[in-house]
């Protein structure tokens, strides 16, 4: 049985890191449902999940195959450069360097580009509708598999950590369902932020794992890594910090 200790920080990790990515997929999902009708957004998020499951039962069985040791350093080292980016660009945005992300911003943009292309082509506009919808469930759905598996493979965590990302994406297509809108009000900057931390925190982790590394106090050690990588984070964003008149919206 595990215990709440080891399984606590996958879960998190999965869980608001998957909020962000469902609420960036929602987003594209809804301009398609308010363009052009639920159908071909429905349609287009069902054949996106479809293939989401496909991978997933693809890349269970080849997972079970690879030595731990191994899996650990490619997700650790992959964890880590995915942490890294995230943190870095929450850094630059709480200093100001570049801008908050938006969602009503981005369900504008995303909705004058759906009807340029929709005007464009002479296909079935529902059909690129669909796509579009596809093309979004798909890829924010990759980074979520992702996720989950650098968080959970290895210690038998996968499926608390499946359980995570999938609590989230009940909580956001729960409020976007009632809401009707852009989940604008979600603090996705400071989402992004803890996330970063944490992942960059589980890719040293497992990176040490792979290379044989033995961490004072076993998992615990996770903590002093999310300390410093918070501590970093935070310093770096101080450090780069611009005036108030200069920041960016």
């Amino acid at each position: 049985m595990l215990e709440w200790s080891t399984a606590a920080p996958a879960v998190s990790a999965a869980f608001l890191a998957s909020i962000v990515e469902v609420v960036e997929a929602f987003t594209i999902v809804l301009v398609v449902a308010t363009l052009r009708g639920w159908k071909p957004a429905l349609l287009g998020t069902a054949a996106a999940l479809g293939a989401l499951a496909a991978v997933v039962v693809t890349l269970g069985p080849l997972l079970d195959r690879v030595p731990l040791t191994v899996l650990q350093l490619v997700i650790g080292v992959l964890l880590l450069l995915f942490g890294i980016g995230w943190l870095r660009k929450a850094s630059l945005r709480a200093a100001g360097v570049i801008p908050l992300h938006d969602e009503n911003a981005i369900f504008a943009r995303e909705s004058e580009h759906l009807g340029a292309e929709v005007r464009r082509q002479k296909t079935s506009q529902d059909w690129i509708a669909g796509i579009a919808a596809f093309k979004a469930v798909l890829l924010e759905g990759l980074e979520v598999i992702f996720i989950v598996i650098a968080v959970g493979a290895g210690r038998g965590l996968l499926w608390p950590a499946s359980l995570g990302a999938l609590a989230a994406c009940m909580l956001v297509l729960a409020i976007g369902a009632f809401a009707h809108r852009p989940l604008a009000r979600v603090p996705e900057n400071t989402l992004k932020f803890g996330v970063g931390v944490m992942l960059s925190a589980f890719g040293v982790f497992w990176t040490g794992e792979g290379l044989g590394v033995e961490w004072p106090g076993h998992d615990l050690a996770l903590i002093g890594l999310a300390a410093i990588f918070l501590a970093a984070g935070l310093a770096a964003a101080r450090m780069v910090q611009l005036p108030k008149s200069e920041a960016m919206p």
